[in-house]
């Protein structure tokens, strides 16, 4: 495991992390300050007759030159009060040095995982679940510092208060060290051997049980109409309802377990206590002394007993976020955006060369040696039955899945990695589904667009193009209306029309529309096609390519292409 969660933290925080470390150690040594603080006024309370005996308390009271012994044990007591406080102030200084450490790491890998999903491309989107997805970015990376990280620095800091009280113990009174280590290490050991397993067992099972949640609450809300329609939700109810009882079930089982550790602490303290007693009766030396160091021990020793195997369960408990960021493998497949606003330049035409593509988990190609060249200003229609490729030619074009073959040529320049994003900024794209952000009309039609940079003449010309006017003037707030999540007010028309203004805005050289009036009846069908049209005539150095299934969506067309 540990191997694993060191490989998850990025180069980046390495160095951080070795200041971490000494934060704790300095803590642990604080804490450790402070409990010896405790030992001289213990002694001066429990053992006054032997105190002065003492060169060091003799030498202390010669320096601060007292009247009285009791005036001493006042002015030691006040010392040891201002130095616990000063402690206090120190280690929560140094504490918030690694809660920040913590917290920016939590930040850095929900971010990265973001960036890395999305980097992977549309293929792996496609392929994977999107409420889980959406899951590990932003509840995985919190598990992970939370309950994974900070219980490490919990575990790594008591282990070393322990140990440092168990040896100043063993310095001072070897009875008490023993008798303190007979008492809490079986505890420690016991749980530990009775609890790994069952805790992370706990903590997978509760993992799936929120994924399959998580599952279940989004495609219910996606998929509403249908789910409604066919009478789906009661069984889509009893889904979620036993997977939120496994997960209360398993929450019950780590609240009672970690009720445990407190039980196990309490028990030891009595022990230990019991056994001095006894001493104490058999034994004719005085033991208060004794006593009271064992207890002033005992005192840190049992939160520091607690905090441990709390902590180890806890990590115990969120282990399956090691395991899913590590498969994220997010350091190999980050690579932050850069912001780009440059276009490749496209005077002559685009040139598909001998293109071939795969799916991964295919045997056979979607596309096969596809050549096709299509000059500035054509209006091109593309048509097939369905499976014959229509939408990954696109989706090859526009660059969202590599090829496998062959190559794409804007004029001279090729299609690659490092010049895909200035591609796309030359080009639209209107699918059969057009994406509708929870936003406002002109946040839709400026979508990538700070609301600061935003032309609203731009807005109102592109607004009108479309045929977006008449719409838009029977909104309450015109384009500055909320449209609802995944454009919930909107008619399949008017999606397609802000999918076009969208194109429009951005000044696209070529505009590719995937089936983008499939969906629609014939009637609002034709007047997309005749707002395509008329956008076509009014600029024709403007490229269409349009996927279509009927030909009178491709009427307009300068040629038809038939990938069947």
């Amino acid at each position: 495991m540990s191997s694993k969660l060191i490989s998850i933290i990025p180069q980046s925080f390495r160095g951080r992390a070795v200041g971490v470390v000494i934060t704790i150690f300095l803590r642990a040594l604080l804490n450790f300050v402070g409990i010896a603080t405790l030992i001289p006024a213990l002694i001066l309370i429990l053992d006054s007759d032997n105190a002065t005996s003492n060169p060091h308390v003799r030498a202390a009271f010669e320096m601060l030159n007292v009247d009285s012994y009791e005036m001493f044990v006042i002015v030691v007591c006040v010392a040891v009060v201002a130095l616990i406080t000063l402690k206090n102030t120190l280690v929560l200084l140094l504490y918030r040095h690694e809660r920040d450490f913590i917290y920016a790491l939590y930040k850095h890998l929900s971010e990265s995982l973001y960036i890395s999903y999305h980097n992977r491309g549309l293929s792996f989107v496609k392929s994977s679940n999107s409420a889980l997805l959406t899951r590990n970015v932003n509840v995985v990376s919190l598990m992970f510092v939370a309950g994974v990280l900070k219980p490490v620095a919990a575990i790594i800091s008591e282990t070393l208060l322990l140990l440092l009280i168990m040896g100043a113990l063993l310095w001072y009174n070897i009875t008490a060290a023993l008798i303190a280590a007979c008492v809490f290490m079986p505890i420690i050991i016991f749980f530990y051997l009775t609890m790994r397993r069952r805790l992370h067992n706990i903590g997978e099972r509760e993992n799936e049980a929120q994924r399959t949640k998580s599952r279940i609450v989004a495609e219910t809300f996606r998929g509403y109409a249908d789910i409604e329609i066919g009478g789906a939700f009661p069984q889509m109810l009893s889904r979620f309802e036993r997977a939120m009882d496994e997960v209360v079930a398993l929450r019950k089982r780590n609240a009672i377990i970690s009720m445990l550790p407190q039980m196990f602490t309490e028990v030891g303290l009595t022990i230990g206590l019991a056994t001095l007693m006894l001493i104490s009766i058999t034994d004719s030396g005085n033991t208060a002394v004794m006593f009271g160091i064992f207890a002033v021990a005992a005192i840190r020793l049992i939160p520091s007993i607690r905090s441990m195997m709390s902590s180890w369960s806890t990590i115990r408990y969120n282990r399956y976020s090691i395991d899913t960021l590590a498969e994220a493998d997010i350091e190999a497949t980050q690579r932050v955006p850069e912001v780009c606003n440059e276009r490749i330049a496209f005077e002559r035409e685009l040139r598909i060369d001998d293109l071939s593509f795969r799916f991964d988990d295919a045997h056979s190609n979607t596309i096969s040696n596809f050549s096709l060249t299509i000059r500035k200003g054509e209006r091109i229609g593309i048509k097939g039955s369905s499976g014959a490729g229509k939408t990954t030619l696109f989706n090859l074009i526009l660059g969202l899945y590599p090829a496998t073959s062959g190559a794409i040529y804007v004029d001279a320049t090729k299609l690659d990695a490092s010049n895909m994003r200035r591609w796309q900024n030359s080009i639209g794209y209107v699918s059969q589904s057009v994406f509708i952000a929870d936003g406002t009309v002109i946040d839709n039609i400026a979508l990538g667009y700070d609301k600061d940079s935003i032309d609203h003449n731009r807005i109102n010309e592109v607004i009108k193009l479309a045929d977006l006017k008449d719409f838009v003037s029977t909104l309450p707030d015109g384009v500055n209306s909320r449209i609802g999540e995944q454009g919930s007010r909107l008619s399949g028309g008017q999606r397609q029309r802000i999918g076009i203004a969208r194109a429009l805005y951005k000044g696209a050289d070529v505009l590719f529309f995937d089936e983008a009036t499939s969906a629609l009846d014939d009637r609002t069908e034709e007047n997309i096609n005749n707002a395509i049209r008329t956008l076509s005539n009014k600029n024709r150095a403007l490229t269409i390519v349009v996927i279509a299934h009927r030909d009178s969506s491709l009427e307009y067309c300068d040629r038809i292409i038939s990938l069947d």
